[in-house]
């Protein structure tokens, strides 16, 4: 079997890198961090142009009715640049609507009209759902949340269902202050807000595979991108009249911060693949690719920063932006703490019944 991507995905890996190096340059993205500016909005136009918005969407709604793992490439580009765009979230709500029937909805995402946001409810003790009459209410707030400040719609992946609430009608959150500064933040509140249900468990569920996997995607761009920099610097930072690179520790260093990319990178597209084939292991291979991207992300981050030394340490290194966003993303829809208990929620039950995990 051919685990390697296709000639069309590599076509697409190679015209999202070249779109990207231009319009999400470290010059561009750092210059962005100054506009106060939700996202950019050039970079967003382009691509909405591309149809990079409808990559996995049905041609009917204007998509290119390709696939996640096509998903799964522009989202490691897009980590490899840090791209303040709001790409992962609009592809992932319009699957949300998509499963709920909601055509003028995903037409709307896919098209770039609209901005939507996804909140994560963890457990319900500060998130509370009232059904009566036909009529579904929020109670509680969501947070943080990416884009809440500046997006039309919001969808909230609730403990056991998937809800939409128009955020032009409620009002959006005020910014939050963040490290990351690419994006912006902000909390959801809700006080017996109307909102739409699209879907029960198992649209939640397969919400929250397409979450896990699409940011360990990105998780994989920044810290592939984390990778490439850590090397060139360890070639070119001359110390003791030699490049640090040549030295055994930077070299074990720099090779373990690979195997953890690879691994990323093997789990990421196992995940996408699995989602997008339907196949029964998918929750399965959602959570091991949040596991393994959160944990190998922090160690390659980590040490990244030990070998830039003090640079590193500063703003003015564009390592920081890579650092701040995987902060981050290691927490967005589940860390790895709460993927380890799904994992084990879901292969109890083979173990249990002499059947094999592997």
């Amino acid at each position: 079997m051919d685990f390697d991507l296709s000639d069309d995905q590599i076509a697409l890996r190679d015209g999202a890198c070249e779109l990207l190096d231009d319009l999400a340059s470290p010059a561009r993205v750092r210059a962005h961090t100054t506009t106060g500016e939700a996202y950019d909005g050039a970079l967003w136009r382009a691509m909405t142009e591309q149809g990079w918005l409808g990559v996995d969407a049905q041609e009917r709604h204007g998509g290119l009715g390709l696939g996640t793992v096509e998903v799964a490439v522009l989202l490691e580009e897009l980590g490899r640049h840090c791209a303040p765009a709001p790409f992962l979230t609009n592809v992932l709500a319009a699957n949300a609507f998509a499963a709920a029937g909601d055509d003028a909805t995903v037409e709307r995402l896919v098209g770039g009209d609209a901005i939507a946001c996804v909140g994560w409810v963890r457990d319900g003790r500060t998130f509370a759902v009232e059904e009566h009459g036909g009529r579904v209410a929020l109670h509680g707030r969501v947070g943080p949340v990416v884009y809440a400040p500046s997006a039309d719609i919001a969808v909230i992946v609730g403990t056991d269902a998937v809800y939409a609430v128009n955020l032009d009608a409620l009002g959006r959150p005020a910014r939050e202050p963040a490290m990351d500064l690419t994006r912006e933040l902000g909390w959801l509140h809700f006080d017996n807000t109307d909102a739409t249900k699209l879907g029960g468990a198992d649209v939640r569920d397969a919400v929250l595979d397409r979450g896990a996997s699409y940011v360990a995607a990105e998780m994989l761009g920044g810290a592939s991108r984390a990778l490439d920099m850590t090397v060139e610097y360890a070639k070119d930072r001359v110390q003791f009249g030699r490049p640090i690179g040549s030295f055994q520790a930077i070299k074990h260093r720099c090779a373990d911060m690979l195997v953890d990319v690879e691994g990323m990178r093997s789990t990421v597209y196992w995940a996408a693949w699995c989602i997008g084939a339907t196949d029964p292991d998918a929750s399965v291979a959602a959570s091991t690719a949040k596991v393994w991207g959160s944990d190998a992300s922090k160690r390659v981050m980590a040490s990244a920063l030990q070998v830039h030394g003090g640079i590193g340490f500063t703003w003015e290194h564009d390592l920081h932006f890579f650092l701040k966003r995987a902060q981050l993303d290691q927490l967005s829809f589940g860390d790895a703490s709460y993927h380890r208990a799904r994992l084990t929620s879901l292969l109890r039950p083979r173990v249990e019944a002499g059947q094999s995990i592997v």
